[in-house]
């Protein structure tokens, strides 16, 4: 069980006192684990994405904060994260492999990255060498072979980066491909390509009022046996805005959701087809509140529902 000194070595928590306890808590039973589908292998339900503030101090060089966020991650069951090239203009990607190759800590990591080279125009397809060349880099910065998860970022030219994914893949180099969109109408097009292509991964949205993934594209993902890597799980910063001032409602314990956090991760990781959740934190407490979420009882259909009621009662952001 992680006690308060472990808590605090990661960094001087001014002001946050009132979390510890069920931080400390949250940690006191394993992470809850998800089955890849194409190959059966263990992955845990909730890991760290890179986007928002953590590319911020990456930008920055904050190697100190990155290190804490990524021990956090690390040291408390934690393996999953989730970057791309774009991050930062790579910053996050180059900052948290320098990082965690000091920490000695690559092979303890799930690497997920993404290919992210635009098309140059609205029809043109995408220079295969660019792909490639940012592929390279990615392996440059992160220093692991093979890297575990490569996917094609918001569907940009599906055909000529995919294709690439699948020849490295075939090499080795990497062990999972997919693809990623968080826009609702490129739903059907993301089912298509579960449908027709063979994908390890999908990486999606999906938030407590943002639920249009639940009712067509994580059940085809289901379907079609590729994993689920949810993005934005607190809808960016929408999420907060609409919980300031409110606290979280006292049955909320009934399954160990003690924060805000916990409650909204908690309902993604209530769907049985989610295999992972990358919230992005460039705090390492937050990083373990977040990790409280992946542990313990999870919510029923009717609790979900419930849940559902409470953000669906508050103003919009």
């Amino acid at each position: 069980m992680t006690s308060r000194r472990e808590i605090l070595k990661y960094g001087a928590f001014s002001g946050i006192s009132y979390l510890l306890p069920n931080i400390i808590l949250a940690q006191s039973e394993p992470l809850i684990r998800r089955a890849i589908p194409s190959t059966g292998e263990f992955i845990p339900i909730i890991g760290l994405g890179s986007s928002a503030n953590f590319s911020s101090m990456a930008r920055a060089e904050e190697f100190d904060t990155v290190r804490s966020v990524m021990s956090a991650l690390i040291d408390n069951g934690g393996t999953v994260f989730d970057t791309a090239p774009s991050y930062a203009a790579g910053a996050s990607e180059e900052v948290a492999g320098q990082v965690v190759n000091e920490l000695n800590a690559v092979d303890k990591v799930f690497w997920a990255t993404k290919v992210n080279v635009q098309p140059r125009g609205s029809s043109s397809p995408v220079n295969p060498q660019d792909a490639r060349a940012q592929i390279e880099r990615s392996f440059n910065a992160i220093g692991k072979n093979p890297i575990d998860l490569i996917q094609v970022h918001n569907l940009a030219d599906v055909p000529t980066q995919l294709g690439i994914l699948k020849d490295i893949k075939s090499e080795g180099r990497v062990k999972y491909i997919g693809v990623t969109t968080t826009a609702s109408r490129r739903y059907q097009e993301a089912v298509d390509i579960m449908k027709n292509q063979e994908i390890d991964f999908i990486g999606i949205d999906y938030a407590i009022d943002d639920r249009d993934a639940a009712d067509y594209l994580i059940p085809a993902a289901a379907d079609y046996g590729v994993a689920v890597m949810v993005y934005l799980p607190f809808g960016r910063s929408r999420l907060w805005s609409r919980v300031r001032g409110q606290s979280v409602p006292d049955w909320g314990k009934e399954f160990q959701a003690n924060t805000w956090a916990q409650f909204f991760l908690k309902y993604i990781a209530a769907n049985p087809a989610v295999t992972v959740i990358t919230p992005s934190t460039s705090k390492p407490v937050n990083m373990l509140d977040n990790l409280g979420a992946g542990r313990g009882v999870l919510p029923d259909q009717s609790t979900l529902r419930r849940m559902e009621e409470v953000i669906d009662n508050l103003p919009s952001a």
